[in-house]
């Protein structure tokens, strides 16, 4: 199989002189073993560092930049558009992987029904290595609630666009990453959730290693708490009026109130700004469902048993 590695950049020239030379070795590991062609492309959105005139000194790397800044979705789904691989890797430019964590990424895809794979994510996190990869959820008074799992079984709720692979061809089926999600967060859940339901299969691979040293003070320094929060918020009843259908659709809005009354109580300006920022994307939204419903096979509780199983 052709592989497309896919990174968005945004002012992670830093980023890029540490971590894009192992990415080429991890290539060129993978190259010469399977005799498969692998491509690499980088999308800039519109940094306001170096990294354009540092991309611009790169060999056998396709640049693309946004004209201006568009978010996590849109610059991918740029990035997916302009590939020519049968599998997308997407990779956070914070993301270092292990030079053989193609090998064991891909060879799930040799069963059609897989969608997506995801690595094991080493995260360092305040001086310690956290395992992170595979995620698990449940719907809990009308909202999904996820969590991290642990690493030992194939399943998962989620691939991160962060350090995960997805077949070309599916993506193209159900839609790539929803840009209503924009600028960032619940994006690759979202897109993970709707291949399970519509019968693929999202898997977790933890033999594909990947060193994640999250990029600190980025989206800090872009956006307030309080607005971040609101992101959040937003994004999340996104989700659900995109996604949920049948009883989880009506426990979602019988828990609407409830959750109401709770935010008023607590003085929670972040959730109202993102409820009523999420209400008047609504058309939009709404439009979104209509487009992904039409391949769902599954109910929301059988995606959670599945998964639990």
């Amino acid at each position: 199989m052709n592989i497309s590695i896919i990174i968005p950049n945004f002012n992670g020239r830093v980023l890029l002189e540490k971590n894009l030379p192992v990415v080429l070795e991890a290539i060129d590991f993978y190259k010469k073993n399977t005799k498969s062609d692998v491509e690499i492309i980088i999308i800039d959105d519109d940094s306001t560092d170096d990294s354009v005139d540092f991309l611009s000194k790169q060999k056998d790397i396709t640049v693309l930049s946004n004209a201006k800044n568009l978010g996590f979705s849109s610059t991918v789904n740029k990035g997916i558009k302009n590939s020519s691989g049968d599998i997308v890797v997407l990779l956070n430019t914070d993301v270092s992987p292990e030079k053989d964590f193609l090998i064991s990424l891909i060879e799930h895809f040799s069963d059609e029904k897989v969608f997506a794979v995801g690595c094991m994510d080493k995260s360092r996190e305040e001086g310690k290595i956290v395992l992170r990869g595979r995620g698990l959820g449940e719907w809990r008074r009308g909202f999904l609630v996820h969590r991290r799992g642990e690493v030992n079984t194939h399943s998962t709720l989620w691939v991160s666009g962060g350090s995960g692979a997805f077949r070309k061809s599916i993506l193209e089926k159900i839609g790539s990453l929803d840009e209503l999600y924009n600028p960032f967060y619940w994006e690759d859940i979202d897109l993970s959730y709707r291949a399970l339901k519509s019968g693929y299969r999202v898997m977790f691979e933890p033999k594909s290693v990947v060193l994640h040293e999250h990029e600190k003070g980025i989206i800090q320094s872009l956006y307030s708490k309080r607005e971040i929060t609101s992101i959040a918020y937003r994004n999340q009843f996104i989700f659900v009026w995109k996604n949920a259908s049948g009883r989880t659709l009506i426990s979602h809005l019988e828990w609407l109130g409830y959750h109401y009354v709770k935010a008023l109580l607590r003085g929670d300006g972040a959730w109202f700004n993102g409820f009523f920022q999420a209400l008047f994307l609504l058309p939009s939204v709404l439009n979104s469902r209509k487009s992904v419903q039409k391949h769902f096979t599954k109910t929301d509780d059988e995606v959670i048993s599945e998964l639990e199983s």
